[in-house]
């Protein structure tokens, strides 16, 4: 073995201080006249910082746990030193950085893994994976690489140059810097987690990363229902005849208001999922494809008349395809021909059926939430709304109800 000079140099880079005011720790490994600079991916607030120890001083649990993995990263850089040292020929300082850090073409990687489960999900789209899960996946990895590329100027990171600064300073990039909303961070977060577990699960990670790291808080929305005026204003458009794609779109809108399906349902509705009960009325049944729960419902007059006017035998689903892009616009549009204050989205008739079809008129909840298809009582608690009428009218039945009692004190 042959005896080589390197002399390891740890020093911080105040310049680059990260939003939670630490510094980073750079690694100086000089071999003979070549010499290398790359940061050791550690972090350590600066007044702790001991310049002729190279080490954090003082016993507080941040500056045991850095200076623990000080001793890792030199211990890493002299078993690199050791491996080169064994083979024929010399070496220099860039050639014991990339044996410490491992070369990315033969090393699992963070996008590296995440491709090939995104492959993994492709190949089962349809089967038990939706496109939008997909897609979710697809657009985190897009968002993942730019923040690779812009914190640490690389293509892409090993497992073992991850630390627990990483996760939060993500979540900060794809808020502040991409804009993204709440709940798309949180989507992209629970998937860098979820790879994170996959590689320490393979071993492509000596540490399980993210474990206690906990997602934002997600903020509680109500959904949007239509009121009363609203829907009565896009029931009664006229729009022209020529206009096939719009006037489907809104005859899909109004069955999602009599039924309460979504879009990823009605699109798959076949003659299969109506039946005639003993009495003769006709009744919807279907399983979700959001949940697979079943969901059941009694078609009101108008829900009929919509479907004999697009009944047709040579086609298989109750309805004429349109896809979801085509949907989501021309709701845009009959928002702008209405004129209505409330932004318009398919899933709105889901929302309206709920609260102003059935809640409204006096239908309880609990039967509300199997015609839905929920599987907790509580999911249609958020969607139906409690309006004025209804609480109106609650309070009128109760007060008719009670006339007859007497209070005596």
């Amino acid at each position: 073995m042959k005896e080589v000079s390197c002399k390891v140099l740890l020093y911080l880079k105040r310049s680059s201080l990260t939003a939670s005011g630490q510094a980073p720790i750079m690694c100086r490994v000089t071999v003979g006249r070549s010499m290398v600079q790359f940061s050791s991916k550690l972090t350590c607030t600066p007044a702790l910082w001991n310049v002729r120890e190279r080490r954090l001083s003082g016993k507080s649990r941040e500056a045991v746990e850095t200076n623990a993995r000080i001793e890792k990263l030199l211990l890493g850089i002299h078993e690199a030193v050791k491996s080169l040292s064994t083979r024929p020929g010399g070496f220099d300082a860039e050639a014991v950085k990339c044996q410490y850090q491992g070369s990315l073409e033969t090393r699992m990687t963070l996008l590296r893994l995440l491709d090939r489960y995104i492959e993994g999900l492709r190949s089962r789209v349809g089967i038990d994976c939706a496109r939008t899960t997909l897609s979710t996946y697809v657009y985190t990895r897009r968002s993942l690489e730019a923040f690779i590329r812009r914190r640490f100027g690389l293509p892409d990171l090993a497992f073992g140059q991850l630390n627990e600064q990483f996760i939060r300073e993500y979540q900060d990039f794809t808020q502040t810097e991409q804009g993204y909303a709440l709940q798309t961070v949180r989507h992209y977060l629970a998937v860098v987690k979820k790879i994170c577990r996959l590689a320490f699960k393979e071993g492509h990670s000596e540490k399980l990363h993210f474990a206690y790291y906990k997602l934002p808080r997600q903020v509680a929305t109500t959904p949007k229902a239509l009121s009363r005026a609203s829907f009565e204003k896009i029931r009664d458009l006229d729009i022209p005849v020529q206009r096939r794609s719009l006037s489907l779109s809104r005859d899909l809108f109004l069955f999602a208001c009599y039924t309460g399906t979504s879009y990823a349902d009605v699109s798959r509705l076949t003659g299969e999922n109506l039946y005639t009960d003993e009495s003769g009325a006709r009744w919807l049944k279907y399983r979700r494809k959001k949940t697979d729960y079943q969901a059941r419902v009694k078609l009101l007059p108008e829900a009929l008349v919509l479907l004999d006017k697009y009944r047709d035998a040579e086609r298989e689903t109750l309805f004429p395809h349109q896809s979801a892009e085509v949907v989501k616009a021309n709701m845009k549009g009959l928002r702008g021909l209405t004129g209505i204050p409330e932004a318009l989205t398919y899933h709105a008739g889901r929302h309206s059926f709920a609260s102003l079809i059935t809640l409204d008129e006096g239908v309880p909840i609990e039967t509300i939430s199997r015609m839905l298809g929920h599987s907790n009582i509580q999911t249609t608690q958020i969607y139906a709304r409690v309006t004025p009428r209804k609480l109106f009218e609650d309070m009128d039945r109760l007060i008719a109800a009670t006339s007859d009692l007497r209070l005596i004190l």
